[in-house]
Order: structure tokens, then sequence, then C-alpha cells
């Protein structure tokens, strides 16, 4: 089998072609650096050539709220273009658990309208939803507010997931036929926000206290136990944070 990973030679498309490639599949890293630009099309037709599945991992470079729509958007309809062309069979794509509770960040507004594209986009597809990964508890750590040696943050439930774990869900999803749903997955960890920080500036020895303030929104954006978290039945991840840091 053929698959096409756009993004992948990021952080989740290149585990996602290794997987695939270990599996005996052909597995091709559509990226800038590989010479595929899914913005201005470059590429496009010649990666996806003879591809059964597409897997769409790429994320805006820009966070900023219009930068974001314009990515998403005019990705999704490059890439529709030439996956019709070619016949492809299954489109996979990555997207974020809570992105319709969190529209008032203009990013999930974003994601909302790229998985939009998705389901119109005539397609058989899956789109796999995943929480915060464990690589993002950094800058989640550090976004609250400073107060002297203290970082306050919010109470606010997550439950991330290691990388390999979103990964491994997107390797399964991509290797069996299209549901024409979306589908979560989470790590195995539910826990408040600023418990999760705290315990990431332990293992980094910073010397900073967290403060639990639910005041303190989300990038942004204000957040509750159920803004982030994952609905019934999703896939969980095996690597429990706690082992992730001392692997990392």
């Amino acid at each position: 089998m053929k698959v096409v990973v756009i993004g992948g030679t990021g952080l989740i498309g290149s585990k996602v072609c290794k997987n695939l490639q270990e599996l005996g599949h052909e597995a091709f890293a559509a990226s800038p650096s590989t010479g595929v630009n899914v913005i201005s099309g470059e590429g496009l037709k010649e990666a996806l050539q003879g591809a059964d599945v597409v897997v769409d991992v790429a994320n805006s470079p820009s966070f900023e709220d219009h930068a974001a729509l314009h990515f998403f958007e005019t990705a999704g309809h490059n890439l529709f273009a030439a996956e019709k062309l070619d016949g492809v069979k299954h489109h996979v794509a990555l997207s974020v658990v809570g992105t319709e509770r969190m529209l008032d960040s203009g990013y999930f507004r974003a994601k909302m309208a790229q998985e939009a594209l998705i389901k119109t986009s005539g397609i058989p597809y899956t789109i796999l939803r995943a929480t915060q990964f464990f690589e993002f508890i950094h800058a989640i750590a550090h976004s609250g507010r400073e107060e002297g040696d203290t970082i306050h943050l919010t109470s606010a439930a997550l439950q991330p997931v290691a990388s390999d774990d979103v990964a491994t869900a997107l390797t399964d999803i991509a290797l069996k036929a299209p549901v024409n749903q979306t589908v979560e997955v989470a790590g195995p960890d539910n826990r408040p926000l600023v418990e999760f920080a705290s315990d990431y500036l332990k293992h980094t020895q910073d010397p900073r206290q967290t403060v639990e303030d639910d005041s303190v929104p989300y990038f942004g954006a204000p957040i509750n136990d159920q803004s982030l978290t994952p609905g019934a039945n999703p896939i969980i991840g095996a690597t429990r944070f706690q082992d992730w840091l001392k692997a990392h």
C-alpha cells in the first residue's frame, strides 16, 4: 500500500512514516523539504501518483487567526483536488479533541473549517482528534500568568497523550477502511492542567511553583473540565506522563 503523509517530516508525520515502512508499506513524507507544498500545490500531483491513502498531519506555521484559517482552507482545497484526480481511497486527518468547544480561539475555528472541508470533500475519510501531546506541556506550563516565583494556571482537566501513541493510532487507521467519522485518542491520565505543569517544572528543575487559578485562560481562551478532554470510548495511549518524563 502506498501512503502519502502530508507533513511527513514533522513530529507526528515522521513517526507515522517510520511505522508504515516497518510494516512493509510504501510511505512518502510529503513536505516542502521533499518538494511538496500544499499551499502552492507544488509537487502534489507527483507525490499522490498511485497513492491509496493520504494522511494529513500538516499544521499551520502560524497560530494567528487569519493565517491559520488560510493555511487549512487552502491546503484542504489543494489536497482534495489532487486526491480526486488520483483516486485516493482514504483521507486520514489529525485534528484536536475539543475543537468545537474552543471556538473562542481562531486556531480552533480554523481546525473546524478544515474538518468541514474533509466531510464535504466526497473522499472517504477518518478524522482522528488527539488531545495535547506531552511535548506541548512545556509551552502549556509557561503559558500561565507569572507572578514572582509562581506561575498561575487553570485547574481545568487535561488528558494529554504521547506523540508516539498518536502516530500509532494514525498508522492503524490508515491501514483500515475509512469510517467517515471522527474518532479520538487521549492519554491514560486525566488530571488538572496545573498538576501536569507542576510535574513538568519539577522534572526540569525549574524552581518556580504552580498556583491553581481558574481565572487564567488557556492561550487566551476560557476552558473547563470538558473543553480539552475526550468523550466516550476514545483510543487510550499506552504511555503515562510520568514514564514519558523519565524517558525524556
